[in-house]
């Protein structure tokens, strides 16, 4: 309770703040709340701490600090009746800052009672909101409210990322979270952590691979994009650009005859060829070291039949987007009688055409309809939306990065030429796939610091100046 109170302290701007309401219960989520009121006591704020409900069968941390407060003699109230509730809302309204430490991760039944309408107070009169290690009233595991929760500024979690933190509208409650190590063994966190990871720049940093100066362009990778029909030149366009901006050494773009031109004008370092010059496409095939393939293909007959040639013919990474998942929906049998490593990058509307599911089925479950899908077919699932899910049907990585200024046409293709590309830099299909939803939306975060919305375009320019910036 003292490393996690201290932690909760650090986050505080103290030069800003200067009072407190400290709210509590007895549980061990209290005890680090009164540990916190102690601290801030001592550096000289004024402070306030409510126990909600009765003194009666604390923790024996929680008591122990609790006891130590009645003793320093620190303003200190019990909410146990209406007439309590009214205390609690003056205090809340005339503090600069309200400390929620009523619930922890536990919580499994939903909040009722006076319980319920302290949450209440807090949302309508905080004016600054600070929850300790989660916010009360959400599911830590499934990121469900049980019945209210506080709408916290902040949270100071403790240790590990809550799964429950990663559900769509989650953030509505959290607010910025920050995570605190608070010294908790090695052996019980990996217990509780598993296979799932947040990943940051520390984790991207050590995947990135620093470019020897006697390389040369056949070391990083030959990539070839199929993507691309009349009307929808933009998606081969971008996708090809997101190879060639991420650092794939030779990028060729397979095509239909009616928009090869346009293309090649468009493409100065990108070549191009006909996808019904059959010899060609099938020698460009054989000496590539990844594809992607169905961003603006349509979703139609030509487009399975190059789905079905690629994935049971090629030997290595294969990116499916767009289109391509689209014609697979009708025809998984195919994934099972593929050559290749698969990486499928579904938005929630293709991921519920190849699952069946109802869209609001899968964002309530994202990573287990994505670990179910991807062990089933043995196939990496990139699922995308808010925090990104990363699955082989074992580990998943969840991306942090990105944001609302890049909800623009054109984004999903960039992100396909991106995982293309690190899958032929020799990174393996799990790691290529991480690597490529991070530094996609660690660009877009960079750039939206400067700029209402972020375009596919804006992404494609700064993308290697971004990757340079990671490595650094």
């Amino acid at each position: 309770m003292e490393n996690a109170a201290l932690k909760v302290v650090k986050n505080i701007d103290l030069k800003k703040c200067e009072s407190f309401c400290v709210i509590c219960t007895k549980g061990n989520n209290g005890g680090d709340g009164f540990a916190v009121a102690r601290h801030l006591y001592n550096l000289n704020k004024k402070v306030h701490v409510f126990l909600v409900g009765k003194e009666s069968g604390m923790s024996e941390d929680c008591s122990v600090n609790y006891n130590i407060l009645k003793n320093l003699k620190i303003n200190l109230d019990i909410v146990d009746s209406e007439e309590s509730l009214v205390k609690l809302k003056k205090c809340i309204k005339e503090s600069d800052v309200t400390i929620d430490a009523l619930f922890g991760t536990g919580i499994s039944r939903n909040i009722l009672g006076i319980q319920d309408s302290v949450i209440t107070l807090i949302n309508e009169y905080g004016s600054y909101i600070i929850s300790v290690d989660i916010p009360s009233g959400l599911n830590g595991d499934t990121g469900n409210v049980m019945g209210n929760c506080v709408r916290a500024n902040k949270t100071i979690t403790f240790q590990l990322y809550k799964m429950g933190f990663l559900k769509y509208g989650s953030d509505k409650f959290t607010g910025e979270v920050i995570v605190e190590d608070i010294g908790i063994p090695s052996l019980a966190v990996e217990k509780f952590s598993g296979s799932e990871f947040i990943m940051d720049q520390d984790f991207i940093k050590g995947k990135l691979k620093i470019r020897d100066k006697y390389s040369h362009k056949g070391d990083y990778g030959r990539v070839l994009i199929i993507a691309g029909s009349k009307g929808f030149t933009g998606a081969a366009y971008i996708c090809t650009q997101g190879a060639v901006r991420s650092g794939a050494g030779l990028v060729t773009l397979g095509c239909y005859k009616d928009i090869q031109p346009i293309l090649s004008e468009k493409l100065v370092e990108g070549m191009t060829i006909d996808l019904e010059e059959n010899f060609k496409l099938e020698k460009t095939i054989e000496k590539s070291d990844a594809i992607a393939i169905g961003p603006g293909m349509g979703a139609n007959d030509s487009t399975l039949n190059l789905v079905k040639k690629v994935i049971t013919t090629f030997k290595k990474t294969v990116v499916i987007d767009a289109d391509g998942i689209n014609v697979l929906s009708r025809n998984l049998n195919i994934l099972k009688q593929k050559k290749c490593d698969v990486i499928l990058t579904p938005h929630l509307g293709e991921m519920a055409r190849i699952t069946g599911l109802g869209i609001e089925y899968i964002s309530e479950n994202r990573i287990k309809v994505a670990k179910d899908f991807a062990k089933e077919y043995n196939i990496i699932v990139l699922l995308k939306g808010y925090n990104t899910v990363i699955t082989d049907g074992n580990s998943v990585a969840i991306n942090s990065t990105g944001n609302s200024a890049m909800a623009s046409g054109g984004m999903g293709d960039c992100l396909t030429g991106i995982i293309a590309s690190f899958s032929a830099q020799k990174q393996g299909p799990f790691e290529a796939a991480s690597i490529a939803a991070f530094i996609h939306g660690y660009v877009g975060e960079e750039l939206s610091k400067d700029m209402y919305s972020v375009n596919a375009s804006h992404v494609l320019h700064q993308l290697p100046f971004s990757i340079k910036k990671l490595t650094e």
